[in-house]
């Protein structure tokens, strides 16, 4: 299999890596650090041992003359491993942990604040353009996704389906996030319709016909799963009445359109539409985590009905984006972006639109999205 380099950049002192499963975490890791002693919580014989006696990290790593560098490949699985590893970092010996995730719930719970200000918190994100070149592909990047685990794969579209029917149904159910699967599955399908807009967690209850607190759960499922986020309003200097909910994204435009039920009255470009933004959003992210940790991801809406879908916002750096699942431009499009223009004329102003012209009018940039994603570098 062929290994495509990837923007995240290795540490050298001691780091979690945080990413849902798929992504190239163990991969990137694998390369980077190839003399690493590597324990792999997957395994389940190695899973026993160490979630048994945790005491046996260290007589592990004391076995190993001259291997600084260990590498705990899923740590969420035996939490109590952070404590053996704090204590080894306090020894101050040299020895440079790196804890790879695909679940911050069990993390949080277990106390990574023991670690604080000992280990950098990274994350992994699915691939972005840049880092395919030539192999990226808008149109199959709308419909299967980025997850490095689907696009190596044989059948990308069989695989994204078992990504979801195993990892987001049954790995669920494996950790005993939630007893009734049923009732989980129907919340997968109606948040699916979340996807880039406002989180309405009402109507997605009504939707799958279970209360409000309960969805209200599930959602917190995700998140802890690094499968889905939430992207605020941004109200800094705000001139006017701002919304005050979050915008609902699942973190792969291809687990989007997997989940997302059709039919005849569906209309392609309101699905396409809506993963395109996804896409740009985990582009977005997974530049800003990659080398923009200074910035930080809105999207901006007032109450009179004005939005622009990003906000991107740091020390330099003043973005405001809009995204148009179509191929020419009219004025209406631009409407928000000028509105956002006059309350905030510091802001950069793109438009992102699916034609092949660079223009710019009324200091607005319209650029094919595909090669604002390939500049993400």
């Amino acid at each position: 299999m062929e290994i495509i380099d990837r923007f995240l950049i290795a540490e050298k002192q001691s780091f979690f890596l945080l990413g849902p499963r798929g992504t190239g975490k163990s991969t990137l890791i694998k390369k980077a650090y190839p003399d690493a002693l590597y324990i792999d919580l997957l395994l389940p014989d190695v899973f026993r041992s160490y979630s048994a006696r945790p005491e046996r990290l260290r007589e592990a790593i004391y076995a190993q003359k001259g291997k600084k560098t260990i590498i705990v490949d899923e740590i969420q699985k035996a939490p109590q491993l952070l404590e053996v590893v704090h204590s080894l970092i306090e020894e101050k010996k040299g020895y440079q942990f790196i804890m790879t995730g695909s679940s911050s719930r069990k993390l949080r719970r277990a106390g990574v604040n023991l670690l604080a200000g000992r280990a950098l918190m990274k994350h992994m994100h699915p691939f972005i353009a840049a880092e395919l070149g030539s192999r990226f592909d808008l149109t199959n990047a709308l419909k299967n996704g980025l997850i490095p685990l689907v696009m190596n794969s044989a059948g990308p579209e069989a695989a994204l389906q078992a990504y979801v029917d195993l990892y987001l149904r049954e790995e669920v159910q494996m950790e005993g996030l939630t007893r009734n699967i049923g009732n989980f599955s129907r919340f997968l399908e109606a948040v699916s319709f979340s996807h880039a807009s406002m989180l309405n967690i009402s109507n997605v209850a009504r939707e799958c016909e279970v209360e409000r607190k309960v969805v209200e759960g599930y959602i917190g499922i995700l998140e802890d799963l690094l499968l889905a986020y939430k992207i605020p309003v941004f109200t800094k200097r705000a001139k006017r009445a701002t919304s005050s909910h979050p915008k609902f994204f699942l973190f792969d435009a291809g687990i989007y359109t997997a989940l997302r039920p059709s039919g005849p009255l569906d209309r392609a470009e309101e699905t396409f539409g809506a993963a395109l933004e996804g896409l740009v959003a985990q582009h977005l992210r997974a530049w800003i985590d990659y080398r923009m940790p200074d910035c930080s991801l809105f999207y901006w809406r007032t109450n009179a009905g004005s939005e622009v879908d990003f906000i991107v916002y740091g020390k330099n750096t003043f973005w405001a984006i809009e995204v148009k699942n179509a191929a020419s431009i009219h004025p209406a499009d631009l409407r928000s972006l000028k509105s956002v223009g006059q309350d905030y004329p510091e802001a950069k102003r793109y438009l992102l639109y699916r034609g092949s012209e660079r223009l710019k009018r009324d200091n607005i940039l319209i650029e094919p999205c595909v090669e604002f994603l390939y500049g993400l570098r």
